[in-house]
């Protein structure tokens, strides 16, 4: 199973939640927002593909319905792991499985609903993990892939080019995007509709922020020169703006 080595454990996705919890600027969270849109029969079986920390579930802890089965998978056992603690006192009907989405291992027409929230753009044969998730839904059942687009943290990455660290920390190129995704979807789900979240950071002090650039970096090669002169311009802006306004650009395709 091909793990990314930035997700062997939660560490870094939770340096990126974190992030997001302080200084979003939508009173909405995004679990909250994309809960609303899981428009799903009561009673429903439900995959979610590359689940991390469970935390779409733990925010939404009482407004799941009854009659739901959720099978949480991963392609990281220790994500897994994770969420598999951070969902233990919710009594719910879970189910913790390590799954490659290339290869998911269950029969046609299992599920009524799949949930791909911010993870298509980290599969490269993404094609197949479609083909999968168009045979593991039931007729009539809905895919719900979100993931970010073009303008997502992109004064970040400016910023990041401004000190020339925009080599050595730039930002993921998300290759599933709110722009590319409905195309990439279409060959097996003749109905797309996609719907926005509008919000942005407004970030206050320096150390969460680097901490998030820092989850970004390869484990194996760090470069801390370069992450040493974005902490020393992330504290600079602060004391002299005080703040960083930070667009955030995310959405989910609801596809049938």
């Amino acid at each position: 199973m091909n793990t990314p080595s930035q997700y062997a454990d939660s560490a870094n996705l939770d340096a990126r939640i974190e992030l997001h919890r302080r200084y979003s600027l939508n009173p909405q969270t995004w679990f909250d927002w994309l809960f609303d849109r899981l428009v799903i029969p009561d009673t429903s079986h439900i995959l979610e593909l590359g689940c991390g920390t469970g935390e779409l579930w733990r925010v939404n802890e009482g407004r799941i319905p009854r009659g739901w089965r959720m099978t949480l998978t991963d392609a990281s056992e220790g994500m897994l792991a994770t969420a598999s603690r951070n969902l233990a006192d919710l009594h719910e009907p879970f189910a913790f499985i390590p799954v490659d989405a290339v290869a998911i291992p269950f029969p046609d027409h299992t599920f009524d609903a799949v949930i791909a929230n911010h993870m298509l753009y980290h599969v490269p044969e993404r094609q197949c993990a479609i083909a999968e998730i168009r045979r593991v839904l039931r007729p009539g059942g809905v895919l719900f892939a979100s993931t970010t687009g073009a303008g997502h943290l992109q004064e970040l990455q400016d910023a990041l080019d401004a000190i020339g660290a925009g080599h050595a920390l730039a930002l993921p190129e998300p290759s599933f995007t709110l722009e590319t995704g409905r195309a990439q979807l279409g060959e097996w789900f003749p109905e797309i509709r996609l719907e926005r979240y509008p919000d942005a950071l407004l970030i206050t002090k320096a150390e969460p922020l680097v901490a998030y650039v820092r989850s970004l970096l390869n484990p194996h090669q760090p470069n801390e020169a370069a992450l040493q002169r974005f902490e020393s311009w992330a504290r600079s802006e602060i004391e002299s703006e005080g703040r960083i306004r930070i667009t955030k650009d995310s959405g989910v395709f609801i596809a049938s």
